[in-house]
């Protein structure tokens, strides 16, 4: 068997999931690209905005089929090799808006979550740094088959947490998400690169485009 001496760039998905424009997820999610790009790696910054969809409602779906926002971002998905998310933490859980997009996109046939590799970050004022939010939302891509990184990363009291070029202020936590960010692309690269490493997990049970699958298994 042959391998390709220069195998194309990977490829991620990097959004911030807020709507706001001066969003410190969107900071954070600016911030994770640069990352990524300086790995080599084919970065694709999105905002919300260019999900724009409406609350899901299962007649609108049976009239009209997805929204144009929700086949753009199965669009997106599709095209990468792995994602990542910034989330801001409403009320200590996942916003509505990201809630609502990952509900839309989850009708999607075949799932396109399904054994994208993802990392979760997120930016907050508190002093928890957004990490209950991520946990929650942890449990919806898991659900839909996405295999979730086991680090996250959560800065706290994000408002003062940048400095003005974009970098992380404290030194620590800026060699911390780059190496948060470095190991992930390493895993990625495995899943993507070498076959023999390769571990589906069968999560999604509403996911018929597989072999037949009754229970949780992996092989």
């Amino acid at each position: 068997m042959t391998t390709d001496a220069h195998p194309a760039p990977l490829r991620v998905l990097v959004f911030g999931a807020a709507l706001r424009a001066e969003s410190i997820n969107a900071r954070l999610a600016s911030l994770v690209a640069r990352l990524i790009g300086d790995t080599g790696a084919s970065v694709d910054l999105a905002t919300m905005h260019e999900f724009d969809m409406p609350l899901y409602d299962g007649d609108v779906e049976a009239a009209s089929g997805l929204p144009d926002g929700a086949l753009a971002l199965r669009d997106r998905l599709e095209q990468c090799d792995a994602f990542v998310i910034s989330s801001p933490e409403y009320n200590a859980s996942v916003p509505g808006v990201l809630k609502n997009a990952i509900d839309w996109v989850s009708r999607v046939r075949p799932q396109p979550f399904k054994n994208k590799q993802a990392l979760l970050v997120s930016a907050s004022p508190s002093l928890v740094g957004g990490n209950r939010g991520l946990w929650a939302l942890r449990v919806s891509l898991e659900h839909l088959g996405a295999r979730v990184y086991p680090d996250m990363f959560s800065l706290a009291s994000a408002h003062q947490g940048f400095t003005e070029d974009g970098l992380l202020a404290d030194p620590g936590l800026q060699q911390r998400l780059a190496e948060t960010v470095g190991a992930f692309l390493r895993l990625v690269e495995a899943d993507v690169r070498y076959v023999c490493l390769q571990r589906r997990w069968y999560e999604f049970l509403g996911d018929r485009t597989g072999a037949p699958v009754t229970q949780r298994a992996e092989d």
